[in-house]
């Protein structure tokens, strides 16, 4: 294995080991119905979902427009159609996620408009740099969203994963395609970015801020 390789495999083992949140911790439990199915759950900790689905709304919604701010610049290009496959896979993420807001009456972030002008300018700003930054941009977002998703599902878990069941289910499928990202993004020469390290650690930092604020606001 290269050392691209061992670090992609490092990058992604430490997404399976951290620890999760207690559940029990977010707020109190009611009865909710999954409208797509038809199945009632009893017992749901309302705030939990609450805040569960208001971060990962506004994270997919960030990382559209990080897509369409790549796009911008290099949609042209012959990575063009490379980023136009991953947009697409986020334009269905946040369909889903827009759907389970309603579902569930959640209020989403008052940080919307912040994030639209700063996940445009991230995805162009980083795209400026080339195909390298662009794709470093994807590997750093991706990275840290695939954190956060396996974090909600370990909690999940934890609490019951059969009464749970339909949300983690949509949870996995994300994660799994965020993952996908993050290796095209290191296929397509994303260590090859300037400044590499630094540009990853500044932006998981801001993926980071992003997460904290949009739970809460």
């Amino acid at each position: 294995m290269g050392c691209a390789g061992a670090v992609a495999s490092c990058s992604l083992w430490r997404l399976r080991t951290s620890a999760p949140r207690p559940l029990s911790g977010y707020g109190r439990r009611i009865s909710v119905r999954f409208c797509s199915s038809g199945m009632i759950s009893d017992d749901i900790n309302r705030a939990a979902v609450h805040r569960i689905l208001r971060v990962d709304h506004a994270g997919e919604y960030g990382a559209n427009r990080i897509y369409a701010g790549q796009m911008a610049v290099l949609g042209r290009t012959s990575v063009g159609p490379v980023i136009q496959k991953m947009w697409d896979q986020e334009k269905d993420h946040l369909k889903k996620f827009n759907e389970l807001m309603v579902t569930f009456r959640v209020r989403p972030t008052v940080l919307m408009p912040f994030w639209n002008v700063v996940g445009f300018a991230l995805g162009a700003g980083t795209a400026l740099l080339g195909k390298e930054g662009a794709m470093a941009c994807t590997v750093a977002v991706e990275e840290s969203i695939a954190h956060h998703y396996n974090n909600q599902i370990r909690t999940l878990m934890e609490e019951d994963p059969e009464k749970y069941e339909e949300l983690l289910q949509v949870i996995r499928k994300f994660r799994d395609e965020e993952l996908e990202h993050h290796d095209t993004g290191l296929e397509h020469d994303a260590e090859l970015a300037p400044a590499y390290a630094i540009l990853k650690r500044v932006i998981q930092a801001g993926c980071s801020a992003a997460i904290y604020l949009s739970e809460r606001f």
